[in-house]
């Protein structure tokens, strides 16, 4: 066995699942966010690809293999070229033509269906693959959790009109619960943003670590989930301050004073007593967005709301050109020729702080209408944990999630662009509707791996595990131990039970630390003491239970097992 395992995690690993594939042996580094499967990892990655294919099959989707390299012409005619950004890596061939390599494949499968798909009789259809992809991640972490190749499955359904869509997108929603529920994770489905891929809705199935990079909000007392990202905030009733009396503007000398905490301490007063005023810059020019001071901007949805694909913040001579202020001090008194979006929460607000547009100043006692007008209103800011549910009302709650799968309603944004229709049963064309799924085969893994790990190493579950047991026999040169392991280990293999036996001539405390390392769920220790005593010792690593077995009953005892945590698993 190829199993070159590591005693300590190369310095540049980041979070568990990192240093434990890299001290497995699982995967190695060739170059940042590029890395090579060993048979340990391959196998685990095999593992989630078979469930996968088996509940894509099981929901009616047939299987197909895209390719890897895309000309442009096809991303320029969904508008993608340029707007996806530097993640996608381009490139040209020797005949000057430009090309890239996938990031993701719905131009590509939008261009196969249109020129096969003439009917409304070959609807609905359904798409998939399992494939390499390449992002050009600025910042490549976490291992295999944001690298920049990487395995996914990718799917695509068309469908005649809305309502099939619909149902195809529901499909694949119940195949994503059971493909993760299989791989034994714990997740949740939330609301999410659709981000370069496009579309109406979208759903992210995120798997619940504390290392997870997006932050997750779930209501306490409904089934209300969403990133954070998306999460939709409840709009305060502005009728409830109408009655606090007006008090006179006033501008005060506020020396070197910027920051949200520091002006608060200064003035004596709350920082949601504070109304920040950013300056971005956006498709259409200059914006100023306001926020509450103990609120931050949301910028995807502040982006949504502009209907801008650029939202950037405004850089310091672009602020001191609009505000005549430097960074710090700009107000939305006295703005004039820019849009003023402000957060939702801000309509209730009397008597407030704000930036003067003028160096070392701010006014108090800023009064919306009386002082300035706000051209636009919305909810553009991040939720927080004072937050209610947006749907009952109940307490909003916090988690850290990996992103291992998402589904999106892409409705006729590729259709239309790339003219894929069918003929109805008027003989009238009309737009393909789509759906996207995609599920991270890599990011599952590890992901499986933030949640099942010990001190000692990996815990897998045991329908992703690379083998289902370990035989561990102490010393190989001992006959008896080394002919019962051999035993067993036939008659493991003629049950089909996935099975690897440590022959090495390895201290035996070597050899329980690295099958404790890699996490094969079952490991059979075979030793003299017990051996003389009629008995193999079977060990679950998941509850380090240890059952004595007699040799000969030991096959169907671990095969009962196998099965006990198999629908301990999925149920």
């Amino acid at each position: 066995m190829f199993l070159p395992t590591l005693r300590e995690a190369p310095a540049e690993a980041e979070v568990p699942s990192h240093k434990l594939m890299l001290r497995a042996g699982m995967i190695r580094k060739l170059a940042s966010g590029i890395y090579s499967y060993l048979p340990l990892g391959l196998r685990v990655i095999r593992k989630v690809e078979r469930i996968i294919r088996e509940e894509m099959d099981r929901a009616g989707a047939q299987e197909v293999l895209l390719p890897a390299i895309q000309p442009r012409e096809l991303w320029d005619k969904s508008g993608r070229w340029n707007v996806y950004g530097k993640e996608l890596l381009r490139f040209k061939d020797r005949h000057d033509h430009h090309y890239c390599i996938a990031p993701t494949h719905e131009e590509v499968i939008t261009d196969v269906v249109r020129r096969e798909v003439r009917s409304y009789r070959q609807l609905p259809l359904i798409l998939y693959q399992i494939q390499t992809k390449f992002r050009d991640e600025i910042r490549p972490r976490f291992g295999i959790m944001r690298g920049r190749e990487f395995g996914m499955k990718d799917a695509y359904s068309f469908d005649a009109d809305d309502e099939g869509a619909e149902k195809s997108y529901q499909r694949m929603y119940e195949a994503y619960c059971r493909i993760f529920k299989r791989c034994g994770l714990k997740f949740k489905v939330v609301e999410a943003e659709t981000g370069p891929i496009g579309g109406s809705f979208s759903h992210e199935f995120m798997v619940l670590a504390d290392t997870g990079e997006d932050a997750i909000v779930s209501c306490s007392e409904c089934h209300y989930a969403a990133n954070a990202e998306k999460a939709e905030v409840t709009s305060p009733d502005p009728a409830s301050s109408l009655s606090t009396p007006l008090k006179p503007l006033e501008k005060v000398y506020t020396p070197e004073i910027k920051a949200v905490s520091e002006v608060s301490e200064f003035l004596g007063v709350f920082p949601q007593e504070l109304v920040k005023t950013l300056i971005f810059q956006t498709d259409d020019g200059v914006v100023a967005a306001l926020v509450r001071g103990d609120h931050e901007i949301n910028h995807v949805k502040l982006r949504n709301f502009l209907g801008s694909h650029v939202l950037e913040l405004a850089d310091e001579q672009t602020i001191v050109g609009v505000t005549g202020a430097p960074v710090g001090f700009a107000g939305a008194i006295g703005l004039h020729n820019i849009r003023i979006i402000a957060d939702n929460a801000i309509r209730g607000m009397r008597n407030f702080v704000m930036g003067a547009n003028e160096k070392d100043f701010h006014y108090i006692n800023v009064n919306l209408d009386r002082d300035f007008k706000v051209d636009s209103f919305g909810d553009v800011r991040m939720i927080t944990s004072q937050d209610r549910c947006p749907k009952c009302g109940g307490l909003i709650q916090f988690f850290r999630g990996i992103e291992v799968g998402h589904v999106f309603k892409l409705g006729t944004k590729y259709s239309e662009a790339l003219n894929a229709t069918y003929l109805d049963k008027e003989g009238k064309e009309r737009l393909l509707v789509m759906g996207c799924y995609g599920i991270g085969v890599g990011r599952t893994v590890a992901a499986a791996i933030e949640q099942n790990h010990d001190s000692d190493g990996i815990i897998f579950p045991i329908t992703i595990a690379p083998f289902q047991v370990i035989i561990l026999p102490l010393d190989m040169s001992d006959r008896m131990i080394a002919e019962t392991a051999e035993s067993l280990y036939k008659s493991l293999i003629s049950k089909e039970i996935e099975v690897l036996l440590d022959d090495r001539q390895e201290w035996a405390g070597i050899k329980f630390k690295d099958g404790d390392l890699i996490g094969i769920p079952i490991r059979v220790t075979i030793g003299r003491k017990t051996l003389d005593k009629g008995s193999l010792e079977v060990t679950l690593r998941s509850k380090r239970a240890t059952h004595l077995v007699k040799p000969h009953e030991a096959p169907s005892f671990i095969e009962e097992l196998i099965k006990k945590e198999i629908y301990d698993q999925t149920e």
